[in-house]
């Protein structure tokens, strides 16, 4: 296997509005004769970048007219599969079973990193919250239930934390980003692998959360409820000004959510042929430990050439907003081994 280094420019994308879905709407009869249509759903963590792309696609390209459906990684899996959409979004790369079921074919791209954060809403703590490797592990696997726990006071002596219990926020769709955060927990904690609720998209938790759709409704549901902490992507959290802890890492570091916090882990992962990787547990002295790629999941078409003709621009703008300039090169290679 050839493994290339892929390296990723982490965009700090701000959040436009709280749709959840980009580009034009217009179906069938609402378009002009020779318009040529692209729908994609998926990934909400992927939805703000998608956003800006879509906006400035358009207007190069009047006679295509691409929609994005933000609904999370696990339905537009789904729809993907079904052949309900022409390129899905996901932060959860397909299986190899998944992507078998597709005819004639399936492939992933990359188009887009970043970090998931755990937010939290305390009021008064005096200080940023630092969380352990074990004691936010054992958060969600139900066996810290208050503030005060004395070991959440020993890692923060100087903070004043409330005698109340944590209110654990999730997904309540199926959803990369909880993938990603669940595949973390599983490479940290070994209860967690022996005795949690495993990995995946979708996750019966130990204890009672509340339960919310898309990224937006995490970092929304935490806003309003004190003593709550959930898992979000990096940009929702900072858009909603959300209080982010400093997490453990491997090495032993605390380290501080900030734009570009995953950039120290992603720019020395090694990318294999199949682009699908995962680093459910970076080493680095700096690096951040929850992060997560998201791809583009595409079929290998049996429709109009001017409609693959059409997608495989779309594809170059995003990919060309990601990559930088020594890049591109690698891109054109990998672009020609991917449509051809």
């Amino acid at each position: 296997m050839i493994a290339r280094r892929f390296p990723l420019v982490l965009l700090v994308v701000t959040i436009c509005s709280a749709a959840m879905s980009a580009g034009d709407s217009r179906t069938g009869k609402d378009l002009p004769p020779g318009t040529i249509q692209l729908r994609g759903a998926g990934s909400t963590f992927a939805a703000p970048l998608q956003k800006k792309w879509l906006e400035a696609y358009q207007k190069r390209h009047a006679k295509v007219v691409v929609s994005y459906d933000a609904i999370g990684s696990g339905e537009g899996t789904k729809q993907f599969l079904a052949g309900a959409v022409d390129f899905g979004a996901s932060d959860a790369a397909l299986s190899d079973e998944e992507m078998a079921a597709v005819t004639p074919g399936a492939q992933l791209v990359p188009v887009m990193a970043g970090s998931i954060v755990l937010a939290y809403n305390l009021d008064g703590l005096g200080g940023p919250l630092k969380l352990s490797r074990a004691v936010y592990a054992d958060i969600f696997l139900g066996k810290i239930t208050s503030w005060d726990d004395p070991r959440l006071q020993q890692l923060n002596p100087g903070l004043k934390l409330p005698r109340q219990n944590i209110a654990l926020v999730v997904r309540q769709d199926g959803s990369g980003t909880t993938y990603a955060f669940t595949n973390h927990l599983n490479a940290i904690s070994p209860e967690w692998r022996e005795r949690g609720p495993g990995v995946g998209r979708l996750i019966a938790w130990l204890r009672p959360a509340m339960a919310v759709p898309g990224n937006e409704g995490v970092a929304g549901r935490i806003k309003l409820s004190q003593g709550a902490i959930g898992y979000v992507e990096y940009g929702i959290a900072q858009r909603g000004d959300l209080a982010m802890a400093w997490l453990e890492n491997k090495a032993g570091a605390f380290i501080q959510p900030h734009g570009g916090s995953g950039l120290a882990t992603l720019l020395n992962v090694r990318m294999p042929d199949n682009l699908r990787v995962f680093e459910p547990d970076p080493d680095g002295e700096d690096s951040y430990p929850i992060v997560t790629y998201s791809w583009l999941l595409e079929a290998v078409w049996k429709q109009s050439l001017y409609k693959i003709r059409s997608y495989v621009i779309y594809r170059a703008r995003l990919r060309t907003d990601l990559l930088d300039n020594r890049s591109l090169a690698m891109l054109l290679e990998i672009s020609k081994r991917l449509i051809y």
